[in-house]
This record gives C-alpha cells, sequence and structure tokens, in this order.
C-alpha cells in the first residue's frame, strides 16, 4: 500500500500547507481554518512518518518579539512524493495549490 494511502484529505491539506510555506503551527492553522486539536496531532504523525521535519527557533529570537517559541516545518523528500501522489488522490488539491500560487 502506498504512502498516500495512508493520508486523509485533512493531512494532505496540511501537507500542502506546509509545503506552501506556511511553516508553524498558527500560521497552518490560520491558512487551513483548521483547528489546533487537528493540526497539532497530524503534523506529529506526519513527522513520525518522515513526511516532515521540524526544527524550534531560537529562544532568543521568540523574546525578542515578544512571543512563545516556534516549532517550524518543513516538508521532507518522502513528504513532497506523499504530497505529490496525495494531490493526484485527491484533485481538488491540486486546484488549491495552483490558485494559493497566483
Amino acid at each position: 500500500m502506498s504512502d498516500s494511502a495512508k493520508l486523509s484529505h485533512t493531512a494532505a491539506l496540511i501537507l500542502q500547507t506546509v509545503d506552501h510555506g506556511c511553516s508553524y503551527g498558527f500560521d497552518i492553522m490560520d491558512e487551513t481554518g483548521l483547528p489546533s486539536g487537528t493540526v497539532y496531532p497530524a503534523l506529529r504523525r506526519m513527522e513520525k512518518e518522515g513526511w516532515i521535519a521540524s526544527q524550534w527557533e531560537a529562544e532568543k529570537k521568540a523574546l525578542a518579539q515578544q512571543r512563545p517559541v516556534r516549532k517550524y516545518y518543513r516538508v521532507t523528500r518522502t513528504g513532497a512524493q506523499v504530497l505529490e501522489q496525495s494531490q493526484r488522490r485527491y484533485p481538488l488539491l491540486g486546484k488549491l495549490s495552483q490558485k494559493s500560487r497566483r
């Protein structure tokens, strides 16, 4: 069974959003309209699968901007392949992708 078979439409949307440059939780939630109870568990699952990788920002930067430290996500090579497969499985994702790049 392919990796994309494990990816729900919602998870594919989150993965695509990260691929388009939304790199931390609140940014992803703002872009997708999904609640934290959906986004953060999906991010953890995708990181465990190796589709995304994360890194905490320097505490100094967050303190300078007077906000909590952010965990930044990026799509891995494997994640990009899974995203490509999911865009074939969920054609609407491809249309959203084209629209968001305009």
